[in-house]
Order: structure tokens, then C-alpha cells, then sequence
């Protein structure tokens, strides 16, 4: 699955597809968020979130304007802003995320700012509120939010990555993903049809597989 490739396109707004542009939050976030560099919540996880968001806009574009794919888009730029890259009180890590938004905030968008506000704190993990009792664009961001574990890149990002932040060993997290990738559960049609069952299976297979390489129990087969 491509990542990053359509960024600027999406940034840009090359096809006039959502209202304006967010070159000016791409910048914002470029320049002044500090966990682009974190081994999990780094550039790479905002913008697979962001690019996910804009599949799942074309998706519902019957069902959703153009100001409502804005909001969504700029949420999952902000979501994990300033993420201090550890486990644990993610309320704090919404806070921040707020701030920046709030900092970084155009004029244009500020009548936008409690919506967007409301997207990020859906992300708020452990989750406050079943995701089926949220509007549309709030099962978007959280299902977009979800799927790290099942991009090609996710040894990489989510079991080096998350092992770092959580300081734990690679070899634990690589246990938690069999359990995980299993009780995944997407809100959306969109995220469903992008993700079926059979793709997850076939990440849970792969774990299991790196799990047998380095001599370890499967938890996903207890």
C-alpha cells in the first residue's frame, strides 16, 4: 500500500476535490511538530493517517462536503502533534495536539474549530465512547488510525517503533499483534472494504510466521 506518495497532490488539493488547500498546516506540522522523529508516532504514521482520510473522502463523496473533508483532513494531520512518544496518558498527548491546532489555527477555519477538535480527541486511545455511536468522519479518522499494523512497512514501524515507545522488547510486540490484528474491528464500509478480513488474516499468518523464525509461542493461537 502506498503511504506517502500522494502527499503533496493531497496537500496541494491538485484535483479540487475538498475546499482550499492545507499547505499551510503541512507546514505547520513540517516544521514545528517535535515527534516526527519518534520510532511509532513520527511523520510517517500522521500522513499514513492523513492519506487514509483522503481515500476514505473519495470513498463518501456523496455523503460528505467539502468543508467536512477540510475538518477531517486537518484533524489527522493534528492528531498525534507534539506526541511525547510514550505509553500511557494519551489525554495528555490530545492536549497537546490541540494546542497546536489551536496555535496553528487559520482564520478561515476558526467557525471549524470545535469539529475538528472533537476528531481528535476520538483518537484518544483507550477509546472514552464505542466507535459506533460517533458520526462519520469521527469512524474515519479512528479507523484510519488503526491500520499501521497491517501496511507493508509495519515490522519496521509498528514492532521496532512501538517496542521503543513502550520499552518493551521487539519479540513482545510482535506478540501483541496477533491478539490485536484479531479484534480489529473497522466502524466504516470504507474501512472494511480497504481492509477485509482476509488481509488481516493473512497479517495475523505473517506474525505468527516471525514469531515461529524466532522460536517464540504464537498468542494468536492460544
Amino acid at each position: 500500500m502506498q503511504t506517502c506518495g500522494n502527499i503533496p497532490k493531497i496537500i496541494r488539493n491538485d484535483e479540487n476535490f475538498y475546499e482550499g488547500n492545507l499547505i499551510h498546516y503541512f507546514r505547520a506540522v513540517f516544521n514545528h511538530a517535535r515527534n516526527l522523529r519518534h520510532p511509532y508516532h513520527n511523520f510517517r504514521h500522521i500522513f499514513h493517517v492523513v492519506w487514509l482520510c483522503y481515500q476514505a473522502c473519495l470513498f463518501y463523496r456523496d455523503k460528505l462536503n467539502p468543508t467536512e473533508m477540510r475538518n477531517l483532513l486537518i484533524a489527522a494531520l493534528f492528531h498525534d502533534f507534539d506526541h511525547s512518544g510514550l505509553l500511557g496518558d494519551d489525554d495528555i498527548n490530545i492536549m497537546r495536539a490541540v494546542r497546536g491546532i489551536q496555535r496553528h489555527l487559520l482564520e478561515e477555519d476558526k467557525p471549524h474549530l470545535p469539529d475538528i477538535i472533537a476528531l481528535i480527541e476520538t483518537t484518544e486511545y483507550p477509546y472514552k465512547q464505542n466507535s459506533a455511536q460517533l458520526g462519520l468522519l469521527a469512524q474515519i479518522i479512528r479507523d484510519a488510525d488503526l491500520t499501521q499494523a497491517l501496511n507493508v512497512a509495519w515490522v519496521q514501524q509498528v514492532i521496532f517503533g512501538l517496542a521503543s515507545e513502550f520499552n518493551k522488547t521487539p519479540v513482545e510486540v510482535l506478540k501483541m499483534q496477533g491478539p490485536f490484528m484479531l479484534a480489529l474491528n473497522f466502524s466504516t464500509e470504507w474501512g472494511q472494504q480497504m481492509f477485509p478480513k482476509s488481509e488481516i488474516a493473512e497479517k495475523v499468518k505473517e506474525a505468527g510466521e516471525f514469531l515461529d523464525l524466532l522460536g517464540e509461542t504464537n498468542p494468536s493461537l492460544g
